[in-house]
């Protein structure tokens, strides 16, 4: 499990990140920072990056998180805490992840609902052909229409208050 061939994102695919592209072109969201998260062994510390990063986000006062991740199996661990970490802090999050059909979440919890799927195999499977499985402009896309809907909701809701 973790990083196989098709879910490698590239040097060239870092240069020209979709999602950065994506985010960063759109006039309605204040790009605030990129965060780079490795994935640790150890199980505490993986709990500990997800709920470091969410707490920068927090006091950062990001109004939205888009995660992607470019890894799947143990790399769940960490990715659905931040998910998690962000959302008990009432932080709107959407994502970018394989998963596949063989390869779901190994971990779930309730902030989980906009994640996209980047697998691209016809099978639902990782594959062998590098590069196969990244996010490409489109699923950029979708994680920010989500992400945009998810801070709306939350500003209607906060107004009805």
């Amino acid at each position: 499990m973790g990083i196989g061939p098709s879910t490698k994102e590239t040097t060239l695919h870092h240069f020209r990140d979709p999602l950065l592209e994506v985010v960063a072109a759109d006039t309605d969201l204040d790009l605030m920072g990129i965060i780079i998260v490795g994935t640790p062994d150890d199980n505490k510390d993986k709990l500990l990056v997800g709920t470091r990063t969410a707490v920068w986000a927090e006091a950062m006062r990001a109004d939205g998180v888009i995660l992607s991740s470019d890894g799947w199996g143990n790399s769940d661990v960490d990715y659905t805490n931040t998910c998690e970490q962000l959302g008990i802090r009432g932080i709107p999050v959407t994502g970018l992840n394989f998963s596949g059909t063989v390869a779901q979440f190994v971990v779930v919890n309730d902030y989980l609902d906009g994640i996209i799927d980047i697998n691209k195999s016809e099978d639902g499977t990782e594959t062998n052909v590098v590069g196969e499985n990244n996010m490409v402009e489109l699923d950029c896309l979708k994680a920010k229409a989500l992400l945009k809907l998810k801070m709306r909701q939350k500003d209607q809701k906060n107004q009805n208050r």
